[in-house]
């Protein structure tokens, strides 16, 4: 009587189980998309080239010439103000295309168009504040 029921319990709880195996062969066609040209390339380059270093080969290149500093040189911070400045307005108009796309539809797209004067008007005093404070001058 108990061999039944554990059989029949296990045959319960296989449909359970097949229901990840899609997720488990995602995840394994997935590592195996990122590991294959990493393990071929490598496997292949020993076994097809050269693999002869020497000191010229393992120098450090810097635009055609020997570096001259250490490469944990502090970078001054307007680098970094520029840099963000740049991802936050091209992010900014990077909503400007979704926007273009669905103005049309569906009806009340006057709202939507006042929606994103406010929206670019907002933006543009961003983009006077910095200006004015002298964020995007390069000395």
């Amino acid at each position: 009587m108990q061999i039944g029921a554990a059989s029949a319990n296990r045959r319960a709880r296989l449909p359970m189980l097949e229901n990840y195996f899609p997720i488990l062969m995602f995840i394994g066609v997935g590592l195996l998309v990122g590991l294959a040209p990493i393990l071929l390339g490598g496997g292949l380059s020993r076994l097809l080239g050269s693999h002869r270093p020497n000191d010229e080969k393992l120098s450090p290149y810097e635009c055609g010439f020997e570096a001259f500093e250490d490469a944990r040189m502090k970078f001054d911070v307007r680098y970094y103000l520029v840099a963000i400045l740049f991802i936050l307005f091209d992010l900014e108009i990077a909503f400007l295309f979704p926007w273009a796309i669905v103005l049309g539809e569906q009806g009340d797209s006057t709202f939507r168009y006042v929606a994103m004067v406010v929206f670019l008007g907002i933006l543009v005093v961003g983009f006077v504040y910095e200006w004015m404070k002298g964020a995007l001058d390069w000395e």
